[in-house]
């Protein structure tokens, strides 16, 4: 029998690697499990590859405006097996980081599968590679996976997820994408900068679900701009091989491409590791969990993708987070008030808090005021010919910020300094005293801060 650990964690991407050495930093003794490589599906599927491929082709992108900044490119063109070999250095790169911290820090890995077995004296029984051992806390980061909806003839042979998608050797002619949300549409504008013909197909009125819907549109117009061919309140029928029988209006819509990307949710990955054994409630398909993150079961925690609560990697450090400063003898709760949301398409879109048609449902007295991002004088230096605006919600009541969406420019970066307003309930006269520097592009915020005294 091993000795007993003070946390145990079954999964090790966001939420668990992170946990593990923050658990660790904390003077806990930390095992994980992990089949794969550390990372999860973030580092090693994800967050991390697909942001790389985007930087690429953004830089291809401008190579081709190049003429609009006085310079001179005679011809931009990729290289497509350079493109993926960087995709896996950069993976490779960030796992072995991974590991060295956690090495550093004396966490236990164990690159088995773990099967929670049971409770002894308190304890949490976990069973890998023939070996017990024993945790008297546990926290299950086991994320998630594609989901495949039941559409007659669609089979995993015939189409790609987020996954598969990854490993192409080349990039296809044509690309149809089933789901209009961020992880399609990243992929879409990707291979769109490439000369691939990318169609998406939505069964909502607006792409993007759950964003700012004015923001939304703007995104869509853009992406239309760019060539790429999108389908709104449309609904996915049958599959023929590669071939796509969607229903539109009424009319039918047959689109054959040389791939099929089905993006269309994730789905908590709640077997196979013997929850049932210690009676842990999954509600909907996930883990159920207070804003301790704990289940049903006081010392069994659950965090990340698999809890259901925000599929982001940002939530799952912040959720693990939580755990460990618990367990570490500090008070904390999660919050989700003010997680921000990015989509790294080209434009980029960034969003915290709540949205415009959040705020109509809730019945809230509010106010919005957008601005261009041309009111930055450094967006108009850096983005010649390109759009983007800063839109911002305020609840007029206490005169508090609760929403903040952008579109252009690089609003990945600028969407922390928004959460924080959101997060430490900022009022507009607060945020007025905040400095930002000149020239940013960042300033859009303050200024269409100040829109609220017109």
């Amino acid at each position: 029998m091993e000795d007993i650990f003070d946390l145990a964690i079954i999964g090790g991407g966001p939420a668990g690697y992170n946990s593990a050495e923050r658990a660790a930093q904390n003077g806990l003794k930390a095992v994980v499990f992990e089949t794969n490589r550390l990372g999860g599906v973030c580092l090693n599927e994800g967050c991390i590859p697909t942001k790389t491929m985007l930087h690429t082709a953004k830089l291809l992108d401008n190579a081709r405006d190049a003429n609009k900044y006085g310079l001179i490119i005679p011809e931009a063109s990729f290289d497509y097996p350079a493109i993926y070999n960087r995709k896996n250095k950069v993976i490779d790169t960030l796992v072995n980081g991974v590991t060295m911290r956690l090495k550093k820090h004396q966490v236990t890995v164990v690159n088995q599968k773990a099967n929670i077995t049971g409770k002894s004296n308190g304890n949490i029984n976990v069973e890998a590679g023939g070996k017990n051992y024993q945790a008297r806390n546990l926290m299950i980061a086991t994320g998630a996976a594609p989901f495949i909806p039941p559409i007659p003839g669609l089979q995993r042979k015939n189409i790609l997820t987020s996954k598969e998608i990854l490993d192409l050797q080349e990039a296809p002619e044509s690309l149809v994408v089933i789901g209009g949300g961020y992880i399609g549409l990243e992929f879409g504008s990707f291979y769109r900068s490439l000369g691939t013909e990318v169609t998406v197909i939505e069964t909502l009125d607006e792409i993007t679900p759950g964003m700012d819907k004015e923001i939304a549109a703007h995104l869509r117009k853009d992406l239309i701009k760019r060539g790429i061919t999108i389908h709104l309140q449309t609904k996915v029928v049958e599959m023929q091989g590669k071939k796509v029988i969607a229903e539109k209006n009424g009319e039918r819509l047959e689109i054959e491409a040389s791939e099929v990307l089905v993006s269309v949710g994730r789905r908590p990955n709640v077997e196979g590791f013997g929850l049932e054994n210690l009676g842990v409630l999954v509600e909907n398909g996930a883990i159920k969990t207070n804003d301790k993150l704990q289940t049903n079961i006081p010392n069994v925690f659950a965090a990340g993708d698999v809890n259901g609560k925000s599929l982001l990697a940002h939530t799952a450090y912040r959720e693990g987070e939580v755990v460990v400063n618990q367990l570490a003898g500090c008070q904390d709760r999660m919050r989700y008030h003010a997680i921000p949301g990015v989509i790294y398409t080209n434009p980029e879109v960034a969003s915290v808090g709540i949205t415009e048609v959040q705020a109509q449902k809730s019945g809230m007295d509010y106010e919005v005021k957008k601005l261009p991002m041309a009111y930055s004088g450094r967006f108009i230096a850096e983005n010649e010919g390109k759009q983007g605006h800063c839109k911002i919600i305020v609840n007029k009541k206490y005169n508090q910020i609760v929403g903040i969406h952008m579109i252009g420019g690089v609003c990945s970066e600028m969407i922390y300094g928004a959460a924080q307003m959101i997060e430490s309930e900022f009022r507009l006269q607060d945020a007025e005293e905040v400095i930002f520097p000149h020239p940013t592009v960042s300033e859009v915020i303050k200024e269409t801060i100040f829109a609220f005294k017109d």
